[in-house]
């Protein structure tokens, strides 16, 4: 039972990487920074039409390269960690359902909106406890940690998230991406430990680029938005919430940190290995173990290309109401990153 539960991931490059040259890690290194590099000056030079670009193209496919890493993280019985995933899976169901709620109330007539910034608070609150639960469970998994400050630090942001629920999460919007970073690095810590030196090195020069970009953008006139996409675009990077602030700077960091996150989950994890074969069902436990199930699995990966395909096409006939739906809903995949995230600590 122990050994289902943890899993071993070592052996995922050897089959991703069979019969073909291994990176090294200059190259790989190489790769990072001219990625970070092109992001940057694309997202600068035109940020409203690469956000429209790379949602486009991206956002469907991220999530479906997140379904199947996440699916290789998944034990085939839960064991010792049934707590921990059953506050996980129940805790992204109810706050996900909490959050497609509030805007379907409010287009159905149904809720006048008057306490968004409240339902908001509350949402967040919830969001935090969620967390900081997930994280006491993780911690009560092995005696070498200690991980009770995890309420206190929950109760500190959730007074801090009260006061200006709405800052809050904006910023989780910005934070979100960078999730995506840390992935990576408890990836290669598992996989390529050898990396990891050169990989963290490459995120040393982030916050110096990031600088770079804020100081020449902030001397730009703000976006204009005089039209709905748009106008959706640039409140979604927070422009309406910091007015002083040019929002072509807002919106560039935004696709920079979005582009940074597609970039991990398409491009970076798969080159190392970490999907195992993409089409490959038995590259996945939870699928090859003699007591998984591939045939759910394989459905599962399946019905979700589908849904890729369909995101593609309500892109194409009506894209603005389509980037509604996808980020209304795509909290899932929001909410599925830190129980999977504390798995890997």
């Amino acid at each position: 039972m122990e050994q289902a539960e943890n899993i071993s991931v070592a052996g995922w490059p050897r089959v991703a990487s069979r019969g073909r040259r291994q990176m090294s890690a200059r190259t790989f290194a190489a790769i990072v920074f001219a990625s970070a590099l092109f992001s940057a000056a694309f997202a600068s030079w035109i940020p409203l039409q690469a956000s429209i670009l790379t949602v486009f193209l991206f956002a469907g496919p991220h999530n479906w390269f997140e379904l199947r890493y996440f699916l290789m993280r998944l034990p085939v019985r839960f064991g010792r960690s049934r707590n921990f995933f059953l506050v996980a899976f129940g805790g992204i169901f109810a706050l996900t359902l909490a959050y497609v709620s509030l805007p379907a109330l409010y287009y159905a007539n149904l809720w006048s909106g008057e306490n968004w910034t409240t339902a908001i608070a509350f949402w967040n609150t919830g969001l935090l406890l969620w967390i900081a639960a997930l994280v006491l469970l993780r911690g009560r998994q092995t005696s070498r940690r200690d991980w009770s400050w995890a309420f206190p630090v929950a109760f500190a942001l959730c007074a801090v998230n009260w006061l200006r629920p709405d800052l809050f999460s904006l910023a989780i919007v910005y934070v979100h991406p960078i999730v995506a970073l840390w992935f990576l690095d408890r990836h290669l810590r598992r996989t390529k430990p050898e990396w990891l030196a050169t990989y963290r090195r490459c995120l040393m020069f982030l916050p110096l680029l990031l600088a770079g970009m804020l100081w020449q953008l902030s001397r730009t006139a703000s976006l204009a938005d005089d039209n709905g996409l748009f106008w959706r675009i640039t409140q979604h990077a927070g422009a309406e919430l910091l007015p002083n602030v040019s929002s072509h700077m807002l919106v560039s960091t935004h696709v920079f940190l979005e582009m940074l996150h597609y970039g991990v989950w398409i491009v970076a994890l798969p080159l190392i290995g970490a999907s195992g074969g993409i089409l490959k069902i038995n590259s996945i436990p939870v699928a090859n173990h003699s007591r998984g199930f591939p045939r759910l699995i394989g459905g599962i990966l399946v019905f979700s290309l589908f849904v890729v395909a369909v995101l593609w096409l309500g892109f194409s006939v009506n894209y603005t109401a389509t980037r509604d739906i996808y980020f209304t809903v795509a909290i899932a995949h929001v909410l599925a990153e830190a129980p999977f995230l504390l798995r890997m600590i």
